[in-house]
């Protein structure tokens, strides 16, 4: 269901069910979850999350386990906690997370791309939060990152319609920060800067306390030593 491939310096994790469109049971959210602990402790420079299926990016959770959560409460708390162990997973990536979408990015898949860092929408991209359609809700973290990204009205609306925008949309609207593809290329010059700062400025983005000795410290770095160098040597710097 999920793999991780590593090009270098840009790991991608692969959602890989096609028989079920790429929603994900209990079980994927559990092994996607495994993965991101993996890549937490890695090398790694850059996290892509893609589809290898064409046309889907992923339906989200599996709706064929819900009438087991149906009957059995202890299941629920089993999905609740397995969900939400993968997403705040890729949340808390040291390293800079993109989301690589084109075509159908349903329901808990659109958390798992808001929990990036950016989220790059091809052609055929379509982003739908349709549990108010099942009767259940969202979970609270996820409200609150969709909240943030594309305002209180906005998320509202999706939230409670259900409908499906296309990428265009989900662009204006602030879901999506880049359209046509090009995550590849976008990881690969992320990957090219100094690692300890790309990590450093994603404390910044996230609020993390700290920023201040942060900045003071990187002025001692091996990596400005690094940057000032190639700088003056008119090369491209070797991080």
């Amino acid at each position: 269901m999920i793999d991780c491939t590593r090009d270098g310096a840009i790991a991608t994790l692969w959602l890989a069910r096609g028989s079920a469109r790429n929603a994900l049971p209990i079980a994927g959210w559990q092994q996607l979850a495994a993965h991101v602990a993996k890549l937490a402790t890695s090398d790694a420079r850059a996290v892509l999350i893609a589809s290898r299926e064409a046309g889907v990016f992923s339906a989200g959770a599996d709706i064929a386990e819900f009438p087991e959560l149906q009957r059995d409460p202890a299941r629920r708390a089993l999905f609740r906690e397995s969900l939400s162990a993968a997403i705040e997973g890729v949340a808390r990536l040291p390293m800079p997370v993109i989301a690589a979408i084109d075509g159908g990015c349903f329901g808990a898949a659109v958390a798992i791309a808001l929990a990036c860092d950016l989220i790059v929408a091809g052609d055929g991209a379509r982003f739908a939060i349709p549990p108010a359609r099942l009767g259940i809700l969202y979970p609270p973290a996820d409200v609150a990152r969709l909240v943030a990204a594309v305002g209180r009205g906005q998320a509202a609306r999706l939230l409670y319609t259900g409908d499906a925008i296309d990428a265009d949309e989900a662009l204006a609207i602030g879901l999506a920060h880049r359209r046509g593809g090009g995550a590849q290329a976008l990881a690969a010059a992320i990957a090219a800067n100094a690692p300890g700062a790309v990590r450093g400025l994603k404390l910044a983005i996230n609020g993390v306390p700290g920023g201040e000795a942060r900045f003071d410290a990187a002025f001692g770095s091996a990596e400005l030593a690094e940057g000032l160098a190639a700088f003056r040597d008119r090369r491209p710097p070797e991080f």
